[in-house]
């Protein structure tokens, strides 16, 4: 049996139930030309899978480090499975009914579906909650990658909470939320984002966020040896810059890729202060690191 199926069962069939959602919705962009709300109907389901998968992968490598409270955090890890399939099922019924998922109550079964997926997005919040509480009061033989998956976890603890915002006062023929800024959804967007190239969108902020689960933890191993938790620190920090000025730019109603003097100004002096730092935290000594299985009981 491969090692990864032993990390956490219910995550790792989670993850592979994703990945099978991902393949589906694949399928279903080649042979389905239905758009909704400006883009293909199964572009949205194609998007979640992979975003779950990639969770559902992390959590499950990230509790085999738990030394304190493994049950209760096997059993957040169960719920966290639970909800992503709960949340998934939802979005992908709506597709085969041409229909919104997400943002909408224009019948009371619609407003019911939304509703239980805010239900399901808060479980997973307090789940994501209790495993990095948990994980920060684990020891970890390797220090340097024990602090950045506690920072990584939560990081992307703020990123989904993000996704609240999207969830606005907004209400146009049952609609409910939106997450363009500044223009109406369903407006031109990038390919696979599928992000508005003519205003702010609020799930960049939240995307870059969440990510940040598996983007601290590997842009520290990238360093090797030479990682540290001065480093860690620094990737951290600048990570949440990053998140801050997505979210600044997203709220002014500014594409992504479009962003005016202010915003690059800002964004290259975010980036020069991150190789400042980083620098200075390089000069210390290499720290040895240890096998990435190995933890140590409190």
């Amino acid at each position: 049996m491969p090692r990864f199926v032993k990390w956490h069962p219910p995550l790792v069939l989670f993850t592979l139930l994703m990945t099978a959602a991902t393949v589906v919705s694949l399928v279903g962009l080649v042979v389905d030309d239905r758009i909704l709300v400006g883009s293909p109907i199964w572009f949205k389901p194609f998007k979640f899978g992979i975003s779950l998968a990639l969770y559902g992968a992390t959590l499950a490598w990230m509790l085999t480090f738990t030394t304190r409270l493994r049950r209760t955090t096997w059993w957040a890890g169960t719920v966290v499975a639970v909800g992503g399939t709960a949340e998934m099922v939802i979005v992908v019924g709506q597709v085969l009914r041409g229909k919104q998922s997400h943002f909408n109550a224009t019948t009371p079964f619609d407003a019911a579906l939304f509703d239980i997926m805010g239900v399901t997005i808060a479980s997973i919040w307090a789940m994501h909650a209790l495993i990095a509480a948990a994980l920060l009061r684990s020891r970890f033989t390797d220090r340097t990658t024990g602090l950045a998956i506690r920072l990584g976890l939560l990081l992307g603890l703020v990123g989904l909470a993000l996704g609240v915002l999207m969830a606005g006062p907004t209400d146009v023929e049952g609609i409910i939320g939106a997450h363009t800024v500044g223009l109406p959804d369903g407006g031109p967007y990038l390919p696979v984002t599928g992000w508005s190239t003519a205003g702010g969108d609020l799930r960049v902020p939240h995307f870059v966020g969440i990510h940040a689960l598996q983007v601290i933890p590997l842009l520290t191993l990238a360093f090797g040896r030479r990682a540290n938790t001065r480093l860690v620190w620094v990737l951290t920090l600048s990570y949440a810059g990053l998140v801050t000025l997505a979210l600044w730019q997203a709220l002014r109603g500014q594409p992504v890729f479009r962003p005016d003097t202010t915003t690059l100004l800002a964004l290259l002096g975010l980036a020069a202060a991150t190789v400042a730092a980083a620098g200075w935290a390089l000069r210390g000594r290499p720290v040895p690191t240890g096998s990435a299985k190995e933890t140590v009981a409190a």
